[in-house]
């Protein structure tokens, strides 16, 4: 009996020791694991939004090709305004049609569709049977004035001397006064023709601009018939073009004439034109509900003609906020960016070893690649946005001659992107 309990308190100290050597051994394991852990961790930090990529590098290749547009904040009203469509208009006294006053037939045009005239240029001329027998009348006419005033002065002076009859004086007056008449009438007739000055009979009528402008149709051609009243051009003078835009009953009361607008074109760049309100009309539009603003355009760089479609914005407040063009914000996480140009990055790159390249630590040699521009990511919020630009703040502070990216952020992102794949230059 007491052999045998000597068996079982060997085996209890045999169990005990293996259970103290694995649960040593395990708790090693632990410290051993969780300190390679952290030491990979201090090694290789998790990439969080804090500490994701925020510069892009380019070089002059990539800056030049990307066609990035530098810039600042603009002030705009992008709130207190009316939004407004409407169309790029002539005024009539702008814009003409010639025709003819006697019919004939078309010998030869001098211009063609598209081309600058000037008043009075000679766009073509018109041979008719009608002319020749004006022009006779009017020579005819201008031969008896010259004897009927010769007549007339030679009855009135024997009329003062009482050497004949007051009725012979009479009647050569009366001749006289008619065939004046009748020679003025032709002659207004030949001026109207643009033929008063010609000397003798001349066998083609002029037609010529009215207006200075270009020429918007043609509509004859040699050996056609010119009809009287029916057009033979169109020309337009577009440098008093204004614009129509159609407001809508509920916001007609906000709008008043000198009231600055702004607009765009619907079919065309963002580029944005100033204009002013002179005027409204004081009827609707064709059963719209809307009323034309009239306004003048008082930055023309474009070339406008009319019937171009316009989205417009009426100034009816002052309240001026900072604004960017819509492709200077990118949208990237759920959150919104710019990017700036960092100060002191857009420099010459020096060749420090030799005037081809340098050699580095790797044995490689790096040859100098010129300029280098460091843009950096900084995060803002967008507000109200209108005709290309949107309500910008910023949620840090920058400086406020920074130079931010209005064109060209999307390639920037872009770049950016490989940069936080490991294919670009990282920070």
């Amino acid at each position: 009996m007491k052999k045998q309990n000597i068996i079982y308190i060997v085996l209890g100290v045999v169990l005990l020791a293996a259970l103290g050597y694995f649960l040593l051994r395990d708790t090693k394991k632990a410290d051993g694991h969780d300190h390679n852990e952290a030491e990979a961790h201090k090694e290789q930090p998790k990439a969080t939004s804090q500490t994701a990529i925020k510069e892009v590098e380019l070089n002059e290749a990539q800056y030049k090709a990307s066609d990035i547009v530098l810039g600042g904040f603009s002030m705009k009203n992008l709130s207190d305004v009316v939004n407004a469509n409407g169309y790029t208009k002539l005024p009539p006294q702008n814009q003409a049609d010639i025709s003819v006053y006697l019919s004939g037939l078309v010998k030869t045009i001098n211009v063609i569709e598209g081309e600058y005239v000037k008043k009075g240029k000679v766009l073509a001329t018109i041979e008719s049977l009608e002319l020749a027998k004006l022009q006779e009348e009017y020579h005819t006419s201008k031969s008896n004035l010259d004897f009927l005033t010769l007549e007339y002065e030679r009855q009135k002076t024997l009329s003062d001397e009482n050497v004949n009859s007051k009725k012979v004086f009479q009647r050569t007056k009366s001749d006289f006064e008619i065939e004046k008449a009748r020679y003025n009438s032709l002659q207004k007739q030949l001026n109207i023709l643009n033929l008063g000055s010609a000397k003798g009979t001349a066998s083609l009528m002029p037609v010529v601009a009215s207006i200075s402008g270009y020429i918007t149709q043609v509509n004859v051609k040699i050996g056609s018939t010119a009809e009287i009243g029916k057009p033979l051009f169109t020309i337009v003078d577009n440098s008093k073009l204004h614009v129509d835009l159609l407001v809508y009953e509920k916001d007609l009361q906000k709008v008043k004439p000198g009231q600055d607008i702004r607009f765009t074109l619907t079919n065309q760049d963002n580029t944005e034109i100033r204009g002013k309100v002179f005027n409204i009309s004081q009827s609707f539009e064709n059963e719209t509900k809307s009323v034309a603003v009239h306004a003048d355009i008082t930055n023309n760089s474009k070339a406008l003609i009319p019937g171009m479609y316009v989205n417009a914005l009426i100034d009816v407040g002052t309240r001026e906020v900072q604004a960017l063009p819509l492709d200077a914000v990118i949208k990237a996480d759920g959150r919104e960016f710019i990017f700036i140009l960092e100060e002191g990055h857009e420099e010459e790159e020096h060749n420090h070893d030799e005037k081809e390249g340098h050699s580095h630590e790797d044995g490689h040699e790096h040859k100098e690649e010129g300029k280098t521009y460091h843009f950096q990511r900084i995060e803002v919020k967008t507000g109200t946005s209108q005709l290309g630009y949107v309500q910008v703040t910023l949620l840090q502070e920058i400086d406020k001659d920074a130079k931010i990216v209005l064109k060209g952020a999307y390639y920037i992102q872009s770049h950016l992107l490989k940069s936080e794949g490991g294919g670009g230059h990282q920070h």
